[in-house]
């Protein structure tokens, strides 16, 4: 594709969409897996240890709260990085 920040505006907010629906299913599916697959799973996660600490203790405690942070982050990345490719930033106004 060329410059997207040439395309008229309808079709760049089109793709813009497009493309930041696409970053939110994304991380969605990995918060709802961080969240709710290791439950399904605590048993066989508690046979491993991790400085002291069951593995399925540790998912429960810091696991995913370290897991959400990081997603936090990257979404920010991300859509500063989305911004700038369609024109979308503070900048380019």
């Amino acid at each position: 594709m060329s410059d997207p920040k040439k395309l008229p505006i309808e079709e760049r907010v089109k793709l813009y969409w497009k493309e930041n629906q696409r970053l939110i299913i994304i991380l969605l599916a990995i918060w709802f897996a961080v969240s709710y697959l290791p439950v399904l799973i605590v048993n066989q996660l508690n046979n491993i240890v991790i400085a002291g600490f069951p593995l399925g203790y540790y998912m429960g405690s810091q696991g995913s709260l370290i897991v959400f942070v990081v997603l936090i982050f990257y979404y920010a990345f991300a859509m500063n990085r989305l911004d700038e490719k369609y024109g979308m930033s503070d900048r380019d106004k």
